[in-house]
């Protein structure tokens, strides 16, 4: 009889896992990093059971995804650095289309640990004589557009595979000696992870308890350190 854990995931079921990751995040449930993170290793999985791992947190059997509200009406939410900075990182929700200018200053708007209740993320940027970066997590799509003039436009990230079902970012660049930034993960400061999602992320890789771990590793290492002192002991009498 095949262990179901062994049972080997169909393209159908990847694009299900998928679809319902997307569904969880407009719901506010995962974000975006979050969401590209499990998209990517649901495309990558093998099994079924790598496949449930991947939604075990999450409600099972949940409808489509309402189709997210007509732009029309809806203000755009700016963030405007004029000699000076503005940040957005952290938690945050993303909900409408964003805004960015930079004159002579410095707008940093970081979406890795945001919770995208759009199908896609939507950003016009200018910048005159400053600099725009938005940091996105690497796996993601973005769609990059707009003028440079005196300037530069630039995508820095690891995108997601040709046909995937991943998250969009879609960037319209208005530079004017100065910088619009695309960068991904392996080109920002990572996140600092809470205490509980390490503790998290080492039950899924190793199926026990991080303290279990932890009293294992040490009894490891008291074993080793006592070999040694057998040793240098057994050395010091001449054997």
């Amino acid at each position: 009889m095949t262990d179901p854990g062994e049972i080997r995931a169909s393209d159908a079921e990847r694009e299900a896992v998928v679809e319902q990751l997307r569904v969880a995040s407009v719901e506010g449930r995962l974000t975006l990093a979050e969401l590209t993170d499990r998209t990517e290793a649901a495309y990558t999985a093998a099994t079924q059971a790598e496949l449930a791992m991947l939604t075990q947190d999450l409600p099972a059997g949940v409808a489509p995804a309402p189709a997210p509200p007509a732009a029309t009406g809806r203000k755009r939410r700016w963030f405007v650095g004029i000699m000076g900075d503005s940040k957005r990182r952290g938690t945050w929700r993303i909900d409408q289309e964003l805004g960015a200018v930079a004159v002579m200053g410095d707008v940093v708007l970081d979406l890795r640990e945001a919770e995208v209740r759009t199908s896609s993320v939507d950003i016009m940027a200018v910048s005159v004589m400053g600099d725009v970066k938005i940091i996105v997590p690497d796996g993601v799509n973005v769609d990059l557009d707009g003028v440079a003039i005196m300037g530069d436009k630039k995508v820095h990230v690891l995108e997601g595979a040709s046909g995937a079902n991943v998250p969009v970012v879609r960037v319209q660049a208005y530079a004017v000696m100065g910088d619009v930034k695309v960068v991904g993960d392996s080109r920002a400061k990572p996140i600092k992870h809470k205490l509980s999602a390490w503790r998290e992320h080492w039950r899924m890789l190793h199926g026990e308890d991080w303290r279990e771990l932890g009293r294992q590793l040490r009894h490891e290492t008291r074993e080793l350190n006592r070999q040694v002192r057998d040793m240098n002991r057994d050395l010091g009498r001449g054997y």
